[in-house]
């Protein structure tokens, strides 16, 4: 109650934090911003552009192969995590045997190091010794073997698996703990009416979590259009830049090609391209809800 007369500590306390993430966050973006309209590269003076960087990436089909890369990742997180975390949410929020085990397991992955989930799943993936060319192999599908990561029709769909699996138990969880607030005295009442299973999991559990499960996919796209290191570490944008993505192309522009100005360019359209996806969903989906 003291607190709550003295905002000004509660300011106070929040200051520290909110410089730590201006400096971090806010500054580099309006830093970037700057950039974008120059030319350099690292070294000589600056030159002044204007939107030739932007022209030039309009007319760069590497970069709008990063673009539909970066829609394929959102699309295999939203459409994968999403679903698959809910699923197993609903499933585990009941009294089944191991529950508290599966639900370790299934967070794990969120807390192992990109580097090693990548270096992990790559020697999997590997054309000659990977664990899942073996399995095939054991089970007499050979036909089916493929260099998953060196194959451009199948790279981009194999990091995907790795995406979908590294990041759906943190929506796991989050689901997990929106399902134990939903009312059980409605849902009783639901049973006393004589709904079945997937109409109280229709009509009433997925309605309490709506806004959650809203939160989630903003979750989703945003971390999506940030994917970088996974990527890089399994196949560095390639081969013949089949899985190069937005952040991994601006890194390559930026710090291989010395081009600062472009490569800020890259990241201002990244950040114009997460908001702007993201304010769609969000419109779509409460509109659809209401």
């Amino acid at each position: 109650m003291h607190l709550l007369k003295s905002p000004w500590k509660i300011g106070l306390g929040i200051i520290p934090a909110l410089l730590i993430y201006c400096v971090f966050s806010i500054i580099p973006i309006f830093i970037s911003f700057y950039y974008s309209f120059m030319s350099w590269d690292g070294f000589s003076p600056m030159q002044f552009v204007g939107l030739d960087n932007f022209r030039m990436l309009l007319n760069d089909q590497i970069f709008w192969l990063s673009v539909r890369n970066n829609l394929l990742v959102v699309a295999f997180s939203v459409f994968g995590q999403i679903p698959i975390a809910l699923g197993l949410a609903l499933l585990l929020n009941r009294k089944v045997k191991g529950a508290k085990f599966f639900r370790t397991i299934a967070f794990i992955p969120v807390v192992i190091s990109t580097v090693v989930i990548s270096l992990t799943w790559r020697m999997i993936f590997n054309a000659e010794q990977g664990m899942l060319n073996q399995l095939l192999s054991n089970m007499g599908l050979e036909t089916l073997t493929q260099n998953w990561l060196g194959n451009p029709d199948y790279s981009m769909y194999a990091i995907g698996v790795v995406i979908i699996w590294q990041f759906v138990g943190l929506y796991f969880i989050i689901f997990l703990s929106a399902l134990q607030t939903v009312s059980k005295d409605i849902l009783e009442a639901a049973e006393l009416d004589g709904a079945t299973e997937w109409q109280k999991t229709r009509h009433v559990i997925i309605p309490s979590i709506w806004n959650i499960i809203l939160i989630a996919i903003v979750l989703c796209i945003s971390g999506s259009l940030k994917t970088f290191d996974l990527i890089y570490v399994m196949t560095g944008g390639g081969p013949a830049h089949a899985t190069e993505v937005m952040a991994t192309y601006m890194y390559s522009e930026t710090f291989r090609g010395l081009k600062y100005g472009y490569g800020s360019a890259i990241s201002v359209l990244i950040f114009i391209f997460s908001i702007t996806l993201i304010l769609l969903c969000q419109r779509l989906l409460r509109r659809r809800d209401s």
